[in-house]
């Protein structure tokens, strides 16, 4: 079989909306007054539009193509990235979140490029979050576009807006987790899945 009926691609990037830059700035200046600081004194002066350009970085995804290539060898265990990074930022408090995925799948008849589940990642942790929603996101997407026969998404992470303010629990880590097909429905699978992420079922 060849390689162009083996490998099949697909350019995606995140569906978020335009970032107007200067208006953020602006608003950042509006937020600076408010908070009772002058946004011309010297060192605030261009942390308006700082400001802006981070959060522009933080919620624009650049599009990725997804590779998939035809299971010909008929793998039909576990695949499985563990640590992979992930960073986002809490929509209640737009403080960042940031911690770890574990992201595994069993193939059906496509497998995909393993530097990809970490770009599925990013996809989504690109944008006002919260966790659980992420969680199922990942997962959701893996299944819609691969077909495997399971999935299992794992996220640990740490939110500054309950480290840093409220109960100030520093180092507290939330976990959530998001399965499909036989990572769920299995015992023996699940179990698996959950042992080879480090995480206790």
């Amino acid at each position: 079989m060849t390689a162009a009926r083996t490998r099949r691609s697909l350019v995606v990037a995140a569906d978020v909306p335009g970032i107007d830059r200067p208006a953020a700035a602006r608003a950042v200046a509006d937020l600076l007054r408010a908070l009772g600081k002058d946004p011309d004194a010297e060192h605030l002066a261009d942390t308006p539009r700082r400001v802006a350009d981070s959060f522009a970085e933080l919620l624009t995804c650049p599009p990725f193509t997804p590779t998939t290539f035809a299971n010909d060898e008929g793998y039909n265990e576990l695949v499985l990235a563990r640590d992979i990074p992930v960073h986002s930022l809490c929509e209640h408090h737009l403080l960042p979140f940031s911690g770890i995925a574990h992201v595994g799948y069993l193939p059906g008849e496509r497998i995909l490029g393993l530097s990809k589940l970490a770009r599925v990642v990013e996809m989504f942790a690109r944008d006002l979050q919260v966790q659980e929603r992420l969680t199922q996101q990942v997962a959701n997407w893996l299944q819609d576009h691969l077909a495997p026969r399971g999935v299992g998404v794992v996220i640990e992470a740490e939110h500054l807006c309950m480290s840093l303010r409220g109960v100030r629990a520093t180092g507290s880590r939330t976990m959530t987790s998001a399965l499909h097909g036989l990572v769920r429905d299995d015992a023996r699978t699940r179990a698996e899945f959950f042992s080879l992420a480090g995480v206790a079922a």
